[in-house]
């Protein structure tokens, strides 16, 4: 009966796309093809409330998220296009991080494209005191191109590939096989030729949703129902059971593949095609930004002088080079600048002033922390530029340290009083009190009076 029902809804849309509505248009219909959804999806009560939810609430700040990123969208769709995705996956990046280049989960996930640690090292991306390429416009986009293109391939579906960008592999594996289970057990009862067989796998299932068996032994089970003849699609797979604790997919998970669609629907809306905001529908017919390469060693904050740039707009498009220094391992390393500057930068690549170098004489009480705090630089950046093997340092010692007027920090120190609170000092010293703690290493707020605390200030 489910299967004539939305046979019905399907050949009813393609009849007559408008039949939900003057929000829905046959460049909606193409967003779901894209990703190999029915077109029947775009009925799901579920993805029309969400939808409608972000087009009542969302308008301006998704007119914000496309102007702030104007610069690199661009190079994003052109990536996409390349590697051969759908265009639609500029709507993942938007869903994971609003197109915020150095975004950060709780997770400790970071970037755009949201890459943990493992991951990213996976897919080749540096992580070093230098640079963090999960930061990268570039780099990032190619690394989630390549992981998408794999989970495309283990399961033959794009909107499958983004679920699995969100929960991960095992778990729709996991899905796939519960639900194809549950499918042949609804069309051929409970009695039927498999129900030894399925008794079996869902015993296994059970100790792997208990980490008692590995996930090859839910893989083996998942390989042998790809072979029967049933397959859930997105209904199923998105589908609330009713009383059951762990559903197919997580909820995290069902809303994902729903906001991407959304974000996507979003753009076909008359508020983004008409009035001021037309032109974010225009956003990629050219490429902004431009891709050159720069020696190592050198500061972004004389790169941008050379190219008469602003610092931090320079900073923007380089959120990777975290510690604003091109990695010395490298010749040379890419860096980003807009298309408009890229023959300003051509005249003047051979003239881009060096960085500065300060010598620093160790005194007694020093050490690489409070010295890297003093300059603005990370101690493992100090310890690697003079090749240290170790932390520990000697009375006299010579610590090069690359420098550029206008970066270091100034320090002092300060004395708990009675009644201070490390609340009360870090707003007496207007700095945020996570910064208060890390610059003290300090991993409680408990203080004493007559403890010592550096201040760092620019």
């Amino acid at each position: 009966m489910f299967k004539i029902l939305l046979l019905i809804a399907t050949v009813f849309i393609s009849a007559n796309a408008s039949l939900i509505g003057s929000n829905f248009s046959q460049r909606d219909l193409q967003i779901l093809k894209e990703l190999d959804i029915d077109p029947a999806y775009i009925t799901d009560y579920k993805l029309q409330k969400t939808y409608n939810r972000y087009l009542q609430n969302i308008q301006l700040k998704y007119v914000n998220r496309f102007n702030r990123a104007s610069l690199f969208v661009p190079k994003v769709k052109e990536i996409l296009r390349e590697e051969g995705l759908p265009e639609t996956f500029l709507y993942l990046a938007m869903a994971e991080s609003s197109f915020t280049l150095d975004a950060k989960s709780h997770a400790r996930a970071t970037g755009m494209w949201q890459f943990m640690y493992g991951t990213a090292k996976n897919l080749g991306l540096k992580n070093d005191i230098y640079v963090d390429e999960r930061m990268d416009i570039v780099k990032s986009t190619y690394a989630a191109t390549k992981h998408l293109k794999y989970l495309h391939g283990q399961f033959g579906k794009w909107y499958l590939a983004a679920v699995a960008y969100n929960c991960g592999q095992g778990r729709v594996i996991e899905a796939i096989t519960r639900a194809t289970i549950d499918m042949y057990e609804d069309e051929n009862g409970k009695n039927n030729d498999k129900s030894q067989q399925i008794k079996k796998y869902r015993r296994t299932i059970s100790l792997y949703q208990q980490k008692r068996v590995k996930f090859r032994e839910l893989n083996n089970i998942y390989k042998e129902i790809l072979t029967w003849d049933v397959k859930p699609d997105i209904y199923e797979l998105l589908m609330e059971q009713k009383k059951i604790r762990r559903q197919y997919l997580p909820e995290e998970s069902r809303g994902y593949i729903r906001k991407i669609i959304s974000l996507a629907m979003m753009n076909n809306q008359s508020f983004v095609t008409e009035n001021d905001y037309s032109h974010i529908r225009n956003i990629g017919v050219t490429s902004p930004i431009a891709t050159v390469k720069v020696k190592g060693g050198l500061h972004l904050k004389n790169i941008a002088s050379a190219i008469g740039m602003e610092y931090r707009d320079l900073k923007m498009l380089n959120k990777h080079i975290v510690r604003n220094v091109i990695p010395t391992y490298n010749e040379d390393y890419e860096i980003y600048i807009p298309y408009s500057r890229l023959s300003i930068f051509n005249q003047n690549k051979m003239n881009i002033e060096p960085t500065k170098y300060k010598v620093h004489i160790v005194k007694r009480g020093d050490n690489l922390f409070d010295i890297g705090k003093k300059y603005g630089i990370s101690y493992k950046a100090i310890k690697s530029f003079n090749k240290l093997k170790s932390n520990r340092l000697a009375l006299k010692q010579k610590l090069v340290i690359p420098f550029v007027e206008g970066t270091g920090l100034k320090t002092k120190n300060y004395y708990v009083k009675n009644g201070d609170t490390l609340l009360s000092i870090a707003k007496m010293h207007r700095i945020e009190l996570d910064k208060l703690m890390n610059d003290n290493n300090l991993k409680t707020s408990l203080i004493k009076k007559g403890d010592k605390l550096v201040i760092t200030y620019r």
